[in-house]
């Protein structure tokens, strides 16, 4: 049975620490939905009412575009093992990009990896549990690390030529110009 709650309690803080992906959906006035599954140590949360995610250069910017033209998010995670339960987390977002003030003070609760592009902050609107019975079994095996090791192995001005610049998501709504960060580089520098 579905349950409704206006913030994160700390059971649900801890159902969170134990997943190792998520899902966040997006979508705006017109054109697809957009769902990813994330992966890594990505994700925090920062209080009951906000969490945050880091979030890496990939195939598009989906999430960024519509954020900016709506602001809806829902975050998912699902557990594997016992006991059932999904957990989904509604609410609004948007995406701070290095450039922007407030980057340190987010930065500061994650690692940084390669190919790092911005940060997304959510302020959480409700929570919702259900039961999970359909959530098959799963077990972690680990990270694929393949994405982090394409971007430290990139040239950051190739990447940024050839990805780093998405002006629109694939329905052409607009985004903010993003670069990819690397710990220890200068994000502006990278352009």
């Amino acid at each position: 049975m579905a349950e409704f709650f206006p913030a994160l309690e700390q059971r649900h803080v801890d159902m969170i620490a134990r997943q190792p992906v998520f899902f966040v959906a997006t979508a705006a006035a017109d054109g697809r939905i957009n769902l990813s599954p994330k992966g890594y140590d990505a994700f925090r949360v920062l209080s009951p009412g906000r969490v945050a995610y880091l979030d890496l250069g990939g195939s598009g910017n989906e999430t960024h575009a519509h954020l900016a033209a709506d602001g809806r998010i829902t975050v998912m995670f699902c557990n594997f093992q016992q006991p059932a339960n999904i957990l989904r987390i509604y609410g609004r977002g948007q995406p701070v990009l290095p450039q922007d003030d407030g980057w340190n003070e987010l930065a500061a609760h994650f690692t940084l990896m390669p190919g790092t592009r911005q940060i997304f902050v959510i302020d959480v609107e409700s929570v919702q549990t259900s039961c999970g019975w359909g959530v098959p079994f799963m077990e972690y095996s680990g990270e694929r690390e393949t994405l982090k090791k394409a971007h430290a192995q990139s040239d950051p001005r190739e990447w940024a030529a050839k990805h780093g610049m998405r002006l629109a998501s694939i329905d052409g709504l607009p985004t903010r110009p993003t670069d990819r960060y690397i710990a220890g580089d200068d994000p502006a520098g990278a352009a």
